[in-house]
């Protein structure tokens, strides 16, 4: 299926959610990643899987990974390459994605300190895909929003074709276009922890960032990001 055709067909079905199609339209194949030689090749940084990892992540083998929220449409296109290989893509490896809703919630967790909304029958915006040719998966979300104490951020875990875990690592989210998502409806404002001041991408900030962030709160936005690990 094309990216394009893929992110219209995934997106048709999400009720109040705004489509991406206009803005799919005109998007090309990312490039991502193809710039980088192998004297550039740094693995990305290793983080903590934090308080809400995937439990079953083999049973949530899909695209659209929005479940019943709502937010900003959000298409996270992830490229994996081999630093053992040149950087070259990396196929037929697993990546796992989560990361909590707009109001900073995550699903199979609740009841406890760090979250009191109690969701731990929910299984959305949690997700697996397997890679292509081209080293690349995407899946279809939204926007995620904050919880206290962190900065806006999405998890991510890279496994072999045998789930052999190879890195775990966040992805950081560029300040300017938190700060125009999260003044949208359905967000809870700006009051996040900057990413400067954030424990986990303090040291790390460059490393974590999302390569590209494109879009507009009506169409949506795509993140794109080159992840390195050693296989």
């Amino acid at each position: 299926m094309k990216r394009k055709d893929f992110l219209i067909k995934g997106l048709v079905s999400l009720g109040g959610v705004v489509a991406l199609t206009g803005f799919a339209n005109t998007h090309k194949k990312s490039t991502i990643g193809q710039d980088i030689n192998s004297e550039d090749c740094n693995v990305s940084p290793r983080e903590t899987k934090g308080p809400f990892p995937n439990k079953t992540p083999a049973d949530y083998v899909r695209e659209n990974i929005i479940g019943d929220r709502k937010g900003v449409p959000l298409l996270i296109s992830l490229t994996v390459l081999d630093k053992n290989s040149g950087c070259e893509p990396l196929k037929n490896a697993l990546v796992d994605i989560w990361h909590c809703d707009n109001q900073g919630n995550y699903s199979e967790y609740g009841g406890i300190r760090m979250q009191q909304t109690d969701l731990t029958q929910k299984h959305f915006l949690r997700g697996r895909q397997t890679t292509d040719a081209n080293g690349t998966v995407s899946f279809i979300s939204i926007f995620p929003g904050y919880y206290p104490g962190r900065a806006p951020h999405i998890h991510l875990e890279v496994l072999t074709s045998k789930a052999k875990s190879v890195l775990v690592t966040q992805v950081a989210l560029p300040e300017n276009i938190c700060d125009t998502v999260y003044a949208s409806e359905n967000y809870q404002g700006t009051g996040y922890v900057r990413n400067t001041r954030d424990g986990i991408f303090s040291n790390s900030l460059d490393q974590n960032m999302a390569d590209k962030v494109s879009g507009n709160i009506i169409d949506g936005f795509i993140l794109e990001k080159a992840v390195v690990v050693t296989i």
